[in-house]
């Protein structure tokens, strides 16, 4: 059983990993010609909007996503039913949100400081049924850990942007480009997950699995508010103090460095908490699954936000142009800071949910709220410089909180967590003072992509070369990863 399983989460991986790294190659390419085309006050008013529509999206999933990917059911037609339950529940909800969102439009957008985009934010609110069709769908695959039509239909939506908002993007020259690409989006996804998926919404309701479904789910929808006002008080805060020029390079910096850290986070993630779930009453292997997922992440991200820092004006150049280049220094910063938080913060954050205590998540989030609101409105008000420098920097204080609910909940010891990455930082580490001092020989463009691909050797050499063991463990990754077994016999065996 061991072994099937095993072979499962290597499946699993190889879609998951393969699923973002293709959207990854894609995506930046779109983006780097929309952010050619587009000023960043277009990328400012479309995060202005999406303030709006994200806190909205919050209370249409209401934290049933997590409950039906989490919890252990009885049966199938058990979980059949909690799934009917929480789609016609989201569904509700969304039109709730829609008409309320399209009455008050003006009002939003003057709350956000842009009152000129209140048919924008009408408009946008369209996304709020778009995702709650396909999140439920979205569940059921990542219980199942069946990566595969998730991977299908990632395949469907990146191409959205070449064939939809560039085009538009040509044509209007102004943010509703990217608002009706991100429709178009949105629903080309519910379509295609819905066409594969075994399970169809029915007419069915019980207000017992209701009840149920929510006391579990309500602390993750207050969880998922406190994460919300983390990610998006700061948007909230530069478009009321200052313009949308500065507001589109404050969260497009945040959203390129997120994209491409999320080639490895949103492709491990999802199989880590499904597998941790699995394990939840098992301590010994919840945290062996835990550490060796922490571990095979760093391997990728420590480099990655190291090079960031290192190339930061080589990177802002070839994934926004020069129009941004004023955004660098904040793009390296980020880009260093955020993979250490993916690492240390996110990752708790999953082994809370996973051990069905969202409150523990709740607590670290609010305690780090306190901290990083009056952080950032006493920040801008010193400039754009300050705020993101500020930004970034006040991070450190959300990995302190992980460290310190991980030792107390759970009695994970820090050392032995910083221990677990302590290869790759030190290689990495040595693989950014190689680079800073190669790339300061020419002042070129080009030349900086080249020492990118001599940073790459050296710190695979040095990784490999002094850690044998981490060696092994990437080498074994990679088989279990590529080694082909029919689905049927896996489910056979499960069975």
């Amino acid at each position: 059983m061991g072994t099937v399983n095993n072979k499962r989460t290597g499946k699993a991986m190889k879609w998951s990993f393969l699923t973002q790294i293709i959207a990854k190659l894609v995506s930046p390419i779109t983006n780097m010609v929309l952010a050619r085309i587009l000023a960043p006050e277009a990328f400012g008013a479309v995060a202005s909007i999406n303030l709006v529509i994200t806190f909205a999206e919050i209370f249409t999933d209401a934290g049933f996503q997590q409950y039906l990917v989490q919890h252990e059911f009885e049966s199938e037609e058990s979980l059949d039913k909690s799934t009917n339950v929480a789609f016609w529940i989201n569904m509700v909800i969304s039109f709730v949100f829609i008409f309320a969102i399209t009455m008050f439009r003006d009002t939003l957008a003057t709350l956000v400081g842009s009152p000129e985009l209140g048919w924008g934010i009408a408009v946008a609110s369209i996304n709020i049924l778009l995702v709650t069709l396909s999140s439920t769908q979205t569940a059921r695959y990542n219980r199942d850990m069946n990566f595969k039509v998730l991977f299908y239909a990632r395949m469907c939506t990146i191409i959205i942007p070449v064939f939809v908002t560039i085009p538009l993007a040509l044509i209007f020259h102004n943010y509703w480009a990217l608002i009706i690409g991100t429709i178009v989006t949105n629903l080309t996804n519910a379509v295609v997950l819905t066409i594969f998926s075994k399970w169809k919404p029915k007419l069915f309701f019980d207000i017992l699995v209701f009840k149920k479904m929510f006391s579990f789910s309500i602390w993750l929808l207050i969880d998922s508010v406190a994460i919300w006002l983390t990610n998006y008080i700061g948007t909230f805060i530069v478009g009321r103090s200052l313009d949308e020029y500065y507001l589109g390079l404050y969260k497009t910096s945040m959203t390129t460095v997120n994209s491409i850290a999320g080639i490895i986070t949103m492709a491990v993630g999802p199989v880590m908490f499904s597998q941790l779930s699995r394990c939840q009453n098992d301590d010994i292997e919840m945290k062996k699954t835990f550490y060796s997922y922490q571990k095979l992440s760093a391997i990728a991200l420590v480099p990655l936000g190291i090079g960031f820092y290192v190339f930061r004006d080589l990177v802002t150049w070839i994934l926004l142009g020069t129009q941004w280049i004023e955004a660098s220094d904040f793009v390296g910063l980020w880009g260093l800071i955020s993979t250490l938080m993916i690492i240390f913060n996110n990752y708790c954050s999953s082994y809370y949910r996973s051990k069905g205590k969202p409150k523990i998540a709740l607590l670290t989030q609010v305690i780090y709220l306190c901290v990083l609101v009056p952080t950032l409105a006493i920040s801008v008000s010193y400039g754009f410089k300050a705020l993101y420098i500020s930004r970034s920097l006040v991070t450190i204080v959300q990995i302190i909180i992980a460290f310190l609910a991980m030792k107390i909940f759970f009695g994970f010891r820090i050392s032995s967590t910083l221990f677990n990455i302590l290869p790759m930082a030190f290689s990495a580490i040595i693989m950014g003072c190689a680079g800073w001092l190669l790339k300061g020989l020419i002042d070129s463009y080009w030349w900086h992509i080249v020492c990118v691909v001599i940073c790459i050797i050296v710190y695979f050499a040095i990784l490999f070369a002094l850690f044998p063991n981490t060696r092994r463990e990437c080498l074994d990754l990679v088989y279990r990863a590529n080694k082909k077994k029919d689905i049927k016999e896996v489910n056979n065996a499960d069975q």
